[in-house]
C-alpha cells in the first residue's frame, strides 16, 4: 500500500489525476468509479485536461435503488455532471437503480464487471470504513449485492435531500470481493473525519468490522489523503 499525504483536497486530486494519466499511458481500458465529494477534485482535473477516455469503458460502483438517470441525486446524474459529459467514454456501466428485481440486477452487474475486467478503480472512504456501499460487516468475498442503508449513511446522505424521508433506503453496490479484483486500486479520503477510518484502514487489522481493511490484502493500492485524515497514523509518510 503506498500512502501519499497532501496539504488538500485540490492537491490530492491533482495525485488522483497522475494516476489516472499513468494508467492510461499503460494500457488501462476499463476504471472503475466512484460518486462523492471525495473524487471531484480528481475528476475536474481530468476533465479539464486532454486525457482523452473515448475508446475506454468505465464501471460504477453502486447506485440508488429508486433513483433512475434523470434524478439529480442518482450516481448516474452525478457522473454526467462531473464527468461523462465532458469525457464521454466508449461505454459507461452502472447499476440500473430503476430495477426492482434485485436478484436480477446483481446478476446483471456480477456480468458487467466479469465482462470488463477493472484495471485502475477509485474508492472514496466512508467515516465507518465503508467503500462502496459495503458497511461494517460485510463479508470480503462479496460480489454486487443490494445494501440496506444504515440510519447513519441516510442521515449523511440527508442534506442533499429536501428532506430525510426522501433518501433511498436501499442500493446497489459491487461487493468488497469484486473491488478486490480491480487489478490497481486509488482510495482518496480528505477531512479529519476520516482519520479514524484511514489509520484503521492502514494500520488497523484485517477485519469485516472495517471494510477498507480489506485492501491490505491487494498488492496495488495507492492511498491519497490529506494532513488532516493522515493525523492519527502512527507513522509518517
Amino acid at each position: 500500500m503506498k500512502v501519499i499525504v497532501v496539504k488538500n483536497a485540490a492537491e490530492g486530486g491533482k495525485q488522483g489525476f497522475q494516476v489516472f494519466k499513468d494508467a492510461l499511458a499503460n494500457g488501462a481500458k476499463v476504471f472503475g468509479l466512484a460518486t462523492g465529494s471525495t473524487p471531484i477534485s480528481t475528476y475536474d482535473e481530468i476533465t479539464s485536461s486532454d486525457l482523452d477516455f473515448s475508446h475506454v469503458t468505465s464501471v460504477n460502483l453502486d447506485e440508488y435503488v429508486g433513483l433512475g438517470p434523470d434524478h439529480p441525486q442518482s450516481y448516474n446524474y452525478f457522473m454526467h455532471e462531473h464527468f461523462f459529459n465532458k469525457k464521454p467514454f466508449a461505454n459507461s456501466y452502472l447499476p440500473d437503480g430503476l430495477n426492482k428485481d434485485a436478484e436480477a440486477e446483481t446478476k446483471r452487474y456480477d456480468k458487467v464487471i466479469a465482462d470488463n475486467p477493472i484495471d485502475l478503480g477509485i474508492l472514496g472512504l466512508g467515516r465507518n470504513g465503508h467503500i462502496g456501499f459495503n458497511e461494517p460487516g460485510t463479508p470480503f468475498d462479496s460480489t454486487t449485492h443490494q445494501v440496506k442503508l444504515t440510519e447513519s449513511t441516510i442521515a449523511a446522505n440527508a442534506r442533499f435531500f429536501d428532506n430525510e424521508e426522501e433518501v433511498p433506503k436501499y442500493a446497489y453496490s459491487m461487493g468488497i470481493g469484486s473491488i478486490l479484483k480491480d487489478k490497481q486500486i486509488l482510495l482518496e479520503a480528505y477531512g479529519e473525519e476520516k482519520a479514524d477510518a484511514v489509520k484503521g484502514m492502514i494500520e488497523g487489522p484485517v477485519t469485516p468490522d472495517l471494510p477498507a481493511s480489506s485492501l491490505q490484502n491487494h498488492d496495488k493500492v495507492i492511498v491519497v489523503i490529506d494532513e488532516a485524515a493522515a493525523s492519527k497514523l502512527s507513522k509518517k509518510y
